[in-house]
């Protein structure tokens, strides 16, 4: 609960700032950080070494 908490409160920071432009920064380094992870633990890795 407290992430998604911390989430709305940073949607609602970009909101209030209209800095609309740092939401798709946010979602790729998300996205790469869970890319990370996956190849870290599991049997991906090799599937993901082949994308670099």
């Amino acid at each position: 609960m407290a992430k998604m908490e911390m989430l709305r409160e940073l949607w609602g920071f970009l909101k209030h700032r209209k800095a609309y432009w740092l939401a798709p920064i946010i979602i790729v380094l998300l996205l790469l950080g869970g890319l990370i992870l996956l190849s870290e633990t599991t049997a991906v890795a090799p599937f993901v070494y082949t994308l670099f």
